[in-house]
């Protein structure tokens, strides 16, 4: 099989090409295309193919993570979308839960009613009404009002998409079914959302926002994916379009054109996944990955190499809810582009603003005039011109140096060297805190985790991280810079269906359940053999979603096999006691289990790539020594530094720092004490120990 990997970022395009049968790696860096990201995808495919020599119709499977629908939602360039809810509870998606982010301010900004995904002239109740818990029709729909709502939109030509979400259509979606019908009839070009193929779940709010999130991005990235998939057709690509989903796996094309919602987070994903692979290559129990980019660092947190999903009522993106499957991973904006300002308080900042791919950071030369996290990598001496020619990069320091002393340097009436090295930390302890958010806060030791770094800037800045961490071993893989994109090659196939059940397990029908979960299984099995997989490759695991009789939220728990139905009831129980005590503390053994909702996940298992030996491509391994700038006791210290060609290291061997090892697709910093070692693998291992010792 011959597959590719593909991240499209902020700034840059990442792509990764893997043939089974000859056990090779290519990989390929590129600009993005803000204004067309699919021009970037397919002229980047196109040349990365070239390079690999091969023909794109010999490419097998092309996975693909994507930023689009996160950038459409936080740019606020999402369709014009109008709601059909029940009569009486269009207000719904303003009121929300009436939660408030601070509780106390009396003047504070909610998306869901400053940016609303619906305006209100949009929203729209229809006579009707399915009743709880039996799903039954009380109030037949009133399908005159919808056919009259569907004319009116369709003459004014106001909206590009509907989102239609009627009171517990996860326990009967007939309403809702007869409204989609309706106007695909009367409005066939608008893009349509339904709530219960969206989401299928209890709570009117969430489940009616993440309709409306699936309204707002769909038209974008639908339109995005088919100019994607469409171009590379057309080009000789026969095979199909897979999608990285927020929730750690892979989707079809048009699984995802349907359900943009699912990849919100289908970008940062990838850099987590390729980080518990390496951690099982290497044998090591627990990880953090760093994936510092052009715009972005993602923080993913992997304990006994598991990832870990966020609750479905924990999930937003900028401020609105989001009630689908996530991995727990923390994005914060800084990156290589992230801009150096100083705030009308005269406060030193660094992000969240970035250059981009256009203009980019100053030492482009592309005309970025502010000073950027990379042009204070070029103004230290980490990144030189000579070691980024080959990632097509053309670096002048001089442009670097004069938007620091410009904007920074003098206005606070610092040395250009600690304006440099200031914009540097600032990011460093931005990182460090969003560790410390993903691992401390949750009740994660990072002393205990060994770090992963991936992206363009990841190798620059994995080790300060750590050292602010007490994490004592850095890991740079082979092609770290385009770790998201090698992480997709490392995932399978997934879909997932859930239902509301809404039983005490200890009053629960375990026949019901049975047939219940074989429904499930059953759609996500013809889903992923619908994808071309066969029957064997595939496996369903069911989750269920658990609570105390009285409580208000539920913890997750993984379900056993249903064979002795009171075997299993026994078993359920106790593993929610279990996960209630991991969360909490404690258990309430003596207080019935309520079973919420339902969750089978279908997996589709695409064979793993392997490893491969590390053999150097390069003729030197070390280009020369110069002078590069660290943090001193007191101020900064130029340092006599080694500078190596990573590609022509020879396996086992060992560097002491300060040293700087450059690569086509990322630059890894060894700071002085500090000591590395290239595995036989290629992977990059530093230990901290004695750097730690040095720098207290």
């Amino acid at each position: 099989m011959k597959r590719i990997g593909i991240d499209i970022g902020g700034t840059f395009t990442d792509f990764v090409f893997w043939d089974d049968e000859a056990r090779r790696r290519v990989i390929h860096k590129l600009a993005s295309t803000p204004d067309d990201h699919s021009r970037a995808g397919v002229g980047g495919i196109l040349e990365l193919c070239d390079k690999s020599g091969v023909s794109l119709s010999e490419i097998d499977l092309i996975l693909h993570g994507t930023t689009v629908a996160t950038n459409t939602l936080l740019e606020g360039k999402g369709a014009s979308v109008a709601l059909i809810t029940n009569e009486g509870f269009r207000d719904v998606l303003h009121i929300g839960r009436k939660s408030r982010p601070l509780n106390f301010a009396h003047n504070q900004d909610l998306p869901r009613q400053s940016r609303p995904l619906v305006e209100r002239r949009l929203r729209f109740g229809v006579s009707g009404r399915i009743s709880a818990p039996t799903g039954e029709i009380v109030v037949p729909l009133d399908e005159k009002a919808v056919v009259e709502i569907a004319q009116q939109l369709r003459a004014a030509q106001s909206v590009q998409a509907v989102a239609i979400c009627c009171l517990h259509a996860y326990l009967n979606p007939a309403h809702e079914a007869r409204i989609e019908a309706i106007f695909r009839e009367h409005c066939p070009d608008l893009f349509v959302s339904v709530s219960h193929d969206i989401i299928s779940l209890y709570r009117e709010y969430e489940r009616m926002s993440t309709t409306a999130l699936n309204a707002y991005v769909g038209p974008g990235t639908s339109e995005y994916l088919s100019q994607l998939s469409d171009g590379l057709r057309k080009l000789g690509f026969g095979a199909d379009l897979c999608l990285m989903t927020s929730a750690g796996g892979v989707i079809g094309v048009g699984e995802a054109t349907k359900r943009p919602v699912s990849l919100l987070l289908s970008g940062p994903v990838g850099a987590l996944v390729a980080g518990i692979q390496c951690a099982t290559d290497l044998d090591i129990e627990n990880v953090i990955t760093l994936d510092v980019g052009g715009t972005s660092a993602d923080i993913g947190v992997a304990p006994r190499r598991e990832m870990r999903m966020k609750h479905l009522l924990d999930n937003q993106i900028a401020g609105y809810d989001a009630m689908v499957p996530m991995c727990d991973i923390g994005t914060i904006g800084a990156g290589g582009g992230s801009i150096a300002w100083i705030d009308s308080g005269g406060m030193f900042r660094v992000g969240p603003q970035s250059a981009g791919a256009e203009p980019g950071p100053a030492c482009y030369g592309r005309g970025g005039q502010y000073p950027t996290v990379t042009d204070a990598l070029v103004t230290m001496g980490w990144y030189r011109q000579e070691g980024l020619v080959e990632s097509g990069l053309e670096i002048k320091r001089e442009l670097a140096e004069d938007a620091i002393r410009r904007r920074i340097a003098e206005p606070l009436g610092i040395t250009l060297d600690q304006a440099a090295l200031g914009i540097f930390e600032i990011a460093v302890h931005n990182m460090a805190e969003a560790v410390r958010v993903g691992s401390v806060a949750r009740g994660f030791d990072p002393r205990e985790f060994c770090m992963v770094a991936y992206g363009g800037a990841g190798g620059a800045f994995a080790v300060p991280v750590a050292q602010q961490l007490n994490i004592r071993t850095v890991v740079i893989p082979p092609t770290a810079g385009v770790g998201a994109a090698g992480g997709l090659l490392c995932t399978d196939m997934h879909s997932s269906r859930q239902t509301t059940i809404w039983r005490r397990l200890d009053e629960a029908d375990v026949d019901s359940l049975r047939d219940q979960m074989d429904s499930l299984a059953s759609a996500v099995t013809s889903e992923l053999i619908g994808e071309g997989l066969e029957l064997e490759a595939i496996s369903v695991r069911f989750v269920a979603d658990c609570r105390y009789v009285g409580q208000g939220y539920e913890l997750g728990v993984t379900l056993p096999e249903l064979d002795d139905a009171i075997m299993w009831l026994q078993s359920t129980t106790e593993a929610f006691h279990q996960a209630h005590r991991r969360a909490y503390q404690r258990a309430f053994e003596d207080k019935p289990v309520m079973l919420v909702n339902l969750r089978a996940i279908g997996v589709g298992q695409i064979p793993p790539i392997g490893q491969l030996e590390w053999v150097p491509t390069s003729t030197k391994s070390s280009a020369f020594n110069g002078m590069a700038l660290f943090p001193g006791a007191q101020t900064p210290q130029w340092l006599d530094t080694q500078y190596f060609i990573r590609d022509g290291l020879e396996s086992g061997a060992r560097i002491t720092g300060p040293a700087i090892l450059e690569q086509l697709d990322t630059t890894t910093i060894v700071p002085p004490g500090a000591v590395l070692n290239v595995l036989p693998d290629g992977h990059l291992v530093i230990d901290l120990q004695e750097a730690l010792a040095h720098a207290a």
